[in-house]
């Protein structure tokens, strides 16, 4: 099967950039006291199923994947770019990074407590969306939980540059209402949201969602 356009050109450009990326946004969580918030609450969701390991897809440098260890969930990551699955595995070699697209997962059913798709599900157009969350719904494990980070908004964006390169990219900026939807209807209820003003290096509005599987699922 043809490779997507925006698949080649996300992996192409987050290769091109890997290594900036890593250093520039190394101690961002540090900065953001409700991003860890979130984390948290979503680390301490899934300790109590005890449903199985977290992905963190979509994990870049694994700074978010290395987060959720240091909560105390047993979490690896994956990511398109090779460039970055090699950056994670230099910056946290006790850890677990492969290559892979979250529309199509090397994993077994029902297989994962949690996942995290931290700011990775912006370069999928959002009518592609609804087949990378049924994909999320297929391994994670009746109860388990996911976590979404994305920028709010309606709009594409095209990227020309990022991190000091030159780079050709689309990154989409979604409506948690139309998030909460399409979830809803790959069969993953929607628990909490939090949506908070920018800060003084954003412009816009960052959303979070946590979703659950059903127990019954």
């Amino acid at each position: 099967m043809t490779e997507p356009i925006h698949v080649r050109a996300t992996r192409a450009a987050y290769d091109t950039v890997a290594v900036d990326y890593a250093a520039l946004l190394k101690t961002e969580l540090a900065s953001k006291p409700l991003d860890r918030a979130m984390l948290g609450a979503f680390a301490e969701l899934v300790q109590a199923t005890g449903n199985g390991p977290v992905a963190d897809l979509g994990c870049g440098p694994g700074r978010v994947t290395a987060y959720l260890c240091s909560l105390g969930l047993t979490a690896f990551g994956v990511d398109l770019s090779p460039a970055m699955a090699a950056v994670a595995r230099r910056e946290h070699p006790d850890l677990r990074f492969d290559e892979g697209s979250m529309s199509a997962l090397d994993l077994v059913d029902s297989v994962l407590g949690g996942i995290v798709a931290w700011y990775s599900i912006i370069h999928t157009p959002p009518d592609q969306l609804p087949a990378v969350f049924a994909e999320f719904h297929r391994v994670l494990a009746p109860g388990g939980y996911l976590l979404l980070a994305f920028q709010a908004g309606d709009a594409r964006v095209h990227l020309e540059h990022a991190y000091g390169h030159a780079v050709s990219l689309d990154a989409y900026r979604l409506s948690p209402d139309v998030v909460t939807e399409l979830l809803s209807k790959s069969g993953l209820v929607v628990n909490a949201r939090l949506v908070r003003e920018p800060d003084k290096n954003e412009t816009i509005q960052q959303a979070y969602l946590l979703a659950r599987k059903p127990v019954d699922a």
